[in-house]
């Protein structure tokens, strides 16, 4: 049987209290690690040591009466494309199998002022490109409602360890889905902040004009929690919004009375199952009888942003993976002849096919003759679709549809079939495209099989999103739980 499940919110108020320490609540998750991760594959690095260093040190802070952060002692876990100083960074790729960051990013430094305790670093699709974790180079994880399904991706790692319970709180990164589709597989909270709201300085790059970094967690209260931790401008960062956040639980519980909701009518195609569909209308049907106010919209040019994010993604990735050539970190091959030789052999070794897929594409669109005809159309089909959303929201509040259009696929089922992967992410990529938050929250199931609700917001109002999330939340009597993990040990 899993434990009980326990938010962020709640532990926080109980280790200030005096009444469980960090240290026992670090040990709990530990000690949950070791008993699931073997089947669920959720973690690529664990750093047992340092995260019950970091406990100790909020054991003694709260003696000594200092004042604590907002998320002293909580066990945290961080996507392994987070740079983490003294601790391996691998990005799930072979490629950079034994690289020791000499510096943290940000978020990881931020998380560490507001007292967070990182308990490891979790396994994820290589360099972030995949929808179901079973690109990572070691090993893919698996979904604790069905070991025998994949979990998402490309963070899913984290969503998996959230809903194990062998962390209370992770955090992803989002380039098309990546935070978001996850989180609807395993059933758990999960934000794809506006492009710029949390610093993507120490955040290894896939495609920089969309990755963006985003928490998993139980419910509503933990995620913006977790978002207030880590947001906020950062000079290290040339794309971080000039923007103060507020106070994101200060009028969470402030209802939807009056809250327009577009239902995007374009998000409910081909490939929906129709148990993905009957569950977000409930959703948003109970949304209404809060007191909002919901009706179809359109945004038309949905069915071309899949295609421009794969020229514009891949395109970026080209770039920023030019960088791993074995000449200053990570992996160099053995027995080059020459200096051509040893790049093609780094790369042919240390990428997987889909990074290796994705490079080709990418080059390919950014090559001579052929820019204008793919990435640069691609760009302007990118503000069509930023276009749609602009005039939706001046009539809208809120977006409202399904995270993803079916439930967690079984392991394989899909690796044969690139183009059947990428349209997991079908429903996200639009949001990426044009820079807006966006939040999964768990709105039902399908024989077990969690089902995700999007709501989608205007740039920087995740407040918004936090205040209908968390009506629903409340409206269903919502009470967070872990998933049993399995039974038996997967290689």
């Amino acid at each position: 049987m899993a434990p009980e499940a326990i938010t962020a919110h709640k532990l926080r108020e109980r280790i200030g209290s005096g009444e469980v320490s960090a240290e026992e609540a670090t040990r709990i998750v530990l000690d949950r690690i070791e008993a699931v991760d073997g089947r669920v594959k959720a973690f690529l690095t664990v750093t047992p040591e340092a995260a019950l260093a970091q406990a100790r040190a909020i054991d003694a802070a709260r003696r000594r009466g200092q004042k604590l952060g907002p998320l002293a002692g909580v066990p945290v876990a961080v996507k392994d494309n987070f740079c983490t100083e003294g601790v391996r960074t691998t990005c799930g790729s072979r490629i950079l199998e034994n690289f020791v960051p000499p510096y943290s990013g940000t978020a990881v430094r931020r998380l560490a002022e507001a007292g967070a305790v990182i308990v490891g670093k979790t396994n994820m699709d290589e360099f972030a490109m995949g929808s179901s974790n079973e690109n990572s180079a070691f090993f893919p994880a698996h979904n604790p409602w069905d070991l025998e399904r994949v979990p998402g991706g490309s963070s899913g790692g984290s969503a998996a360890a959230v809903i194990a319970g062998e962390t209370v709180v992770a955090y992803g990164s989002d380039t098309g889905g990546s935070v978001r589709q996850p989180a609807s597989f395993c059933g758990v909270v999960g934000l794809k902040p506006t492009y710029g709201l949390i610093s993507r300085f120490g955040l290894v790059a896939f495609a920089s004009s969309l990755d963006q970094i985003g928490p998993l967690t139980l419910d509503v209260t933990d995620a913006a929690l977790a978002l207030q931790a880590v947001a906020g401008h950062d000079p290290l960062d040339s794309t971080s919004a000039r923007h103060d956040p507020p106070d994101y639980l200060d009028g969470i519980d402030r209802g939807v009375k009056g809250l327009r909701i577009g239902v995007p009518r374009e998000y409910f195609g081909a490939g929906t199952e129709p148990a993905v569909e009957a569950a977000v209308r409930k959703a948003i049907d109970i949304l209404t009888g809060l007191g909002a106010t919901a009706e179809e919209c359109s945004l038309p040019n949905t069915d071309h942003a899949l295609s421009a994010y794969y020229i514009i993604a891949p395109a970026e990735a080209s770039a920023n993976l030019a960088r791993y050539d074995g000449v200053r970190y990570g992996l160099r091959a053995a027995g080059a002849e020459d200096l051509t030789d040893m790049y093609a052999k780094t790369r042919a070794q240390g990428f997987g096919a889909e990074v290796k897929r994705r490079i080709m594409l990418g080059t390919y669109a950014l090559s001579s003759g052929y820019y204008d005809a793919y990435y640069l159309k691609a760009q302007k089909v990118r503000t069509l679709v930023r276009r749609d959303f602009e005039r939706a929201f001046a009539k809208y509040d809120v977006l409202a549809a399904p995270t993803s259009p079916t439930v967690a696929f079984k392991l394989g089922e899909r690796a044969e079939n690139p183009l059947a992967m990428y349209l997991a992410d079908v429903c996200t990529i639009p949001v990426n495209l044009a820079g807006l938050p966006g939040l999964s929250i768990p709105c039902g199931d399908d024989r077990g099989l969690p089902i995700g609700l999007q709501l989608i917001g205007k740039p920087l109002d995740e407040a918004t999103l936090f205040r209908a999330a968390f009506a629903h939340e409340q409206a269903t009597g919502f009470k967070p739980k872990l998933a049993p993990a399995g039974k038996g040990e997967r290689t």
